[in-house]
This record gives C-alpha cells, structure tokens and sequence, in this order.
C-alpha cells in the first residue's frame, strides 16, 4: 500500500469516527459503545500504569467513560477523542490519588507487578528476571511524582507526541520535556542493576 493509500486510509477511518462521535453525542448508546471498543484498551493501559493495580484500574477506566458519556457535549471538533478520552483518565486517576492519600493508603507496598514486558516463553530464570524488573518498574514509577508519571507513561510506555501530551495534561512542551528527563534519570537509577544484567 502506497502513502497516498495510506493517507486516504487515514481519512476514511477518521471521517468516520468523527461520524460516530457525532452519533454518540446525539444519544446513541451504540455508537458510543464502539468508541469504548475502539478506545478502553489504552485508556484502561494509561490508568494500570499509573496505579499498578489491576482492580482500580477497571473501576477508574469504567468511571472514565461514564464522565465521557456524560460530557461528550463538551468535546470540541478539533480535540482528537484519544487525547480527550486520556485527559478525563488523567483527572480521574489523579482524584483517586488524593483520595487514597486521604485515607493513608498510597503506598510502594501496594503497587502490583506491572505487566509492562513481553515474556515470549522465556527460560524460568529469565521469567523470573522479568517479573522482578516489572516489580522494580512499578516501585520506580509510584516514587514518581504524579505529573513525572503521567509524562512518562505517556511518552514512554504509550507512545504519545509531546504536542498530545500536552493536550492531555495541559502542561508546556517545555515543563514536559523537563519532567521527562528527570523522571527517566530517576527510573535509570533504581532500574541500574537490572538495566546491568540485561547487557
């Protein structure tokens, strides 16, 4: 398939979910529904990340699409859904962030192994490397400030340009270029002894 094609591709796909946005926002439940088909993988991927708890995660990336259908009136034609849908899951999760700190349960204790590497069958020993480097990547990132998190999960793990970033988070390029480098020489130095036995 050449770039013309693709580009044209590109359109098509977009012409129509903006179809189904509109659809959506009329009151069509189904309509809505393949927006959260097409989306609740990396909104639920973006929340997991951030809490490292499998549970909440479900419970917040539900609530997320609930304020979505709730206020799909309020998505401007050119905001991109994915970067919308992202900014409510970011204002969801950084809510349960205050209120567990409330309650006093944030804690490193409580972050679960993320499931953030790829096994491909590895050897035993191997599987066990990796499941210790998920654990030592989900402590890494909860000692994460928030916004440090959120900016590399969303750079980093989920592949966003600074530009989307910024629209989700409603941060400069700039601070997010800076939060960044410091949540990755953060995450170099606790990863250090395992980012060694990789070599």
């Amino acid at each position: 398939m050449d770039i013309s094609m693709l580009y044209h591709a590109s359109a098509e796909t977009k012409n129509l979910m903006d179809e189904i946005v509109v659809q959506a926002q009329s009151g069509d439940k189904e309509a809505f529904g393949v927006i959260f088909e097409q989306h609740h993988r990396f909104i639920y991927k973006f929340i997991y990340a951030m809490l490292g708890d499998h549970a909440l995660a479900e419970e917040l990336t539900q609530e997320t699409f609930l304020g979505a259908y709730k206020n799909l009136h309020s998505l401007r034609e050119e905001a991109a859904l994915k970067t919308w849908l992202c900014s409510i899951a970011k204002n969801t999760v950084y809510k349960s962030f205050r209120s567990r700190k409330k309650e006093g349960k944030q804690s490193d204790e409580e972050v679960e192994t993320l499931d953030l590497v790829d096994y491909k069958n590895p050897a035993p020993d191997e599987r066990f490397l990796n499941k210790e480097l998920n654990s030592r990547i989900g402590l890494a990132l909860a000692n994460l400030d928030e916004d440090k998190r959120a900016v590399f999960i969303l750079k980093e793990i989920q592949q966003l340009s600074y530009n989307e970033i910024a629209e989700i988070t409603g941060d400069a390029i700039p601070k997010l270029k800076t939060d960044l480098f410091r949540a990755k020489a953060k995450m170099r130095t606790m990863l250090q002894p395992y980012l060694e036995v990789e070599k």
